[in-house]
Parts: structure tokens; sequence; C-alpha cells
């Protein structure tokens, strides 16, 4: 494409990209650690197969980082350091604590949040890039939103039913609630690059964004009978700066275990 030859277009497309896949990526590993944890074993088949969408939707994005001579997909995935990733802090964060094939003691509860929260989010972000001026982004946004529109339905059902089901689940929803939100701002960020983005018709600004979202969540909170503020805590969006925990260290140090075995392989 023709707007490839303006460097501030490619490093814009660039840097989106990078923050969609490394959302997905990280976020499918997550989820991939409930396998034979989750609440029932029809969840678990569920949970598996929205994960491995949602690291198909990650596969896309590096594929296209990878068209424009950013390095082969395996690479991109499994060798960048820490600081080099643009993911979400909050897309990071363990389930809970312990170690998902040592004591797991994780929360059910803020894993239906993170993801319905995130589901919302991405499904805003796609609407949006549908109309990308990168024309390889809109058509991967397409094929993409298919198959959220079954992840979101699933995790609407899970956030509806533990929200009804008041006493302690309700409770343990709300906590959840609270911790997801402490964060949130940096997943609907799009980073140092936002207002280049923006103007570039790449993708809607951050403002546009957050306000797309919150006109999807106050309906479902109304009709739980419990008010949407949507008043997140600022942030300055350190995930998509490359300020990471020590948590994202840990998990890509077992994601990328196998590629470190031989790099030079066909993943």
């Amino acid at each position: 494409m023709t707007e490839l030859t303006e460097p501030l277009f490619k490093k814009a497309v660039v840097e989106l990209l990078y923050q969609l896949a490394d959302d997905d990526f990280i976020l499918a590993y997550r989820g991939s650690e409930w396998l034979g944890l989750a609440p029932h074993i029809e969840e678990d088949v569920a949970f598996s197969s929205i994960n491995q969408d949602t690291m198909g939707h990650a596969a896309m994005y590096y594929g296209l980082l990878e068209q424009l001579g950013e390095g082969d997909m395996d690479t991109l995935s499994h060798a960048r350091g820490i600081s080099e990733r643009k993911n979400a802090v909050l897309l990071e964060l363990p389930n809970g604590s312990g170690h998902y094939l040592k004591e797991p003691r994780y929360d059910w509860a803020f894993t239906v949040v993170r993801h319905f929260y995130y589901s919302h989010a991405k499904k805003v972000k796609l609407e949006s890039l549908k109309h990308s001026s990168y024309e390889p982004l809109a058509h991967a946004a397409v094929k993409i939103s298919m198959e959220l529109y079954y992840h979101l339905m699933h995790w609407t059902v899970w956030f509806n039913q533990l929200m009804n089901a008041g006493g302690e689940a309700k409770r343990k929803m709300l906590e959840a609630i609270s911790r997801v939100e402490q964060d949130f701002l940096d997943v609907c960020s799009l980073g140092p690059l936002s207002a280049e983005m923006a103007s570039l018709k790449l993708i809607d600004g951050d403002d546009a964004l957050m306000q797309a979202f919150h006109e999807n969540m106050k309906p479902v909170f109304d009709a739980l009978f419990i008010p949407y503020k949507g008043e997140f805590q600022q942030h300055s969006g350190k995930g998509r700066y490359g300020e990471h925990t020590q948590e994202l260290h840990q998990a890509l140090a077992t994601l990328t275990e196998v590629y470190r075995t031989d790099p030079a392989a066909a993943w």
C-alpha cells in the first residue's frame, strides 16, 4: 500500500499491531492455565476453545507484522524481551495464587470479570478497525469479530449468572470488578502514538474508544440494578510503554520454554 511508504503511517501501524497481538497472546496464555481447573468439564472445553481462538487472533496480528518486515511470527511472539512487549498490564496478571501445576488457588470471579471487560473493549476496537485505513487490518478485524461474538456471549452469561447469584458469588464479583477497573484504562489506551493512529484513521482515538466502551457496559449494569460509574482510575498506559510486572517475565519463561529449546525449528 502506498501509505506504507510514509514512515509515520508504518510506525503507527506497527505499534498498533504489537498492542493487539501482545494483548491477545498473553491473555490466551493466562486463560490456558485454567485447563483442568475450570468450574466444570463443559467450561473446561469451552474456555480452551476460546483460548485457542484468542491465540489465533494474536497469530493473525503477528502475521501482519511479519508481512511488514518486523521478523517471523515465532520470533515476534516468543523471543521479544519484556520491555518490547506492548500488552496491557492487567492482562498479564496471574489468575490467582499458586501455580497451575501445584496448589493453584485461582480466582474464577477475577477471570470472568477480566475476560468480560476485555471482550467488550476488544469488540469496540474491532468495530473501529473494520474501517481502518490499513486494509489488511480491516480485513483481519472482520474475521476476528466473528469468533469474538461467541466469546462475548460466553462471558456475558457467566457475568450475569454470578452477579445474579447473590451471596458470596456476588461479593467476589464486585471485588473483582474493583480490581479489574483499577488498571482497565491501560487496556483501552493506544499508547504513545494514539493521536497519530486516530489522525491516520487506523483506529478511533482513546477517548472515542472509551466512550463506546462505557456505552456498551452501562446497559449490562442497568439490567443488574447496579450503578455503573465508569470512573476508572487514571493511568499512564504503562504496558503500552513496555513497563511490566515480574509476573509477565515468569509467564513468558513458561510460555516460551519449548520454543527456546530450538528457536530455529518451525513451530
